[in-house]
């Protein structure tokens, strides 16, 4: 199951005012794990970048004026998060953007059907409590010490993080990949027994003198030791009987 955490940086407030997107960063998962494949990249707004958002995350007119158009990047966009379920915290604003933007672009819009929104998710787990994912992220004790202004990817990543708890953190994970949770077990002893197992067992590091050392050590220690367990000792042979 392939799913992309997905967020966007904007020029303000109004998708179909006059704001534009500036960043998109989405990030791949599958099965609920990151597998490090990554969309990020960011768009010339073709407008001046007000003062407020500048605040939020840091793009300035003059850092984005070489930067290409959503235009230019709409097609490499829409290849990366083709037809899975994009994972968005309050998704109605990054959704709202990316189709006015895909709109302008003459290209297909995104159906709200393939969005999972993480706010509504956490609205519905902590009813009541702060939902941002701010909020979110200190709940969980997810490490936010690199967000000192939003940025697209990096706040892609930590909604990853943040998406896999609220769905039941690890054990949410093994769902993912083992069928029944009882089978876990058996799959990792089989996995185990398979590893374990070779046609041909390595040939021994230990040389002849060092193994006869060791074994008289073990007999210093008594019918007790414990290395008796591993290495039980031959039986003495039987006295002979004087005729």
């Amino acid at each position: 199951m392939r799913e992309i955490v997905l967020d966007t940086e904007t020029t303000g407030l109004e998708a179909h005012g006059g704001d534009r997107v500036v960043e998109i960063g989405c990030v791949e998962m599958v099965n609920r794990i990151l597998t490090g494949n990554v969309f990020h990249v960011y768009i010339n707004p073709e407008r001046a970048m007000p003062v407020e958002a500048f605040n939020v995350h840091g793009l300035s007119s003059e850092f984005l004026s070489d930067k290409k158009k959503f235009l230019e990047i709409a097609d490499e966009f829409i290849e990366f998060i083709q037809n899975d379920t994009l994972v968005i915290h309050n998704a109605a604003f990054d959704i709202g953007f990316l189709n006015a933007e895909l709109e302008r672009a003459g290209r297909p819009v995104i159906a709200r059907d393939r969005v999972i929104d993480t706010l509504a998710l956490a609205r519905r787990k902590h009813p009541g409590g702060g939902n941002r994912l701010d909020d979110l992220m200190n709940r969980y004790g997810i490490d936010s010490s690199r967000r000192v202004k939003h940025g697209a990817l990096l706040d892609a990543e930590l909604l990853a993080e943040v998406y896999g708890e609220l769905l039941g953190g690890r054990q949410a994970s093994l769902i993912g990949l083992v069928e029944e949770v009882s089978e876990a077990p058996r799959l990792v002893s089989a996995a185990i027994a398979a590893a374990r197992s070779r046609p041909v067992p390595l040939p021994s590091r230990v040389n002849a003198a060092e193994a006869e050392a060791h074994a008289a050590f073990v007999d210093g220690l008594g019918e007790k030791a414990i290395w008796l367990t591993y290495t039980p000792r031959d039986p003495a042979p039987a006295e002979t009987k004087a005729g």
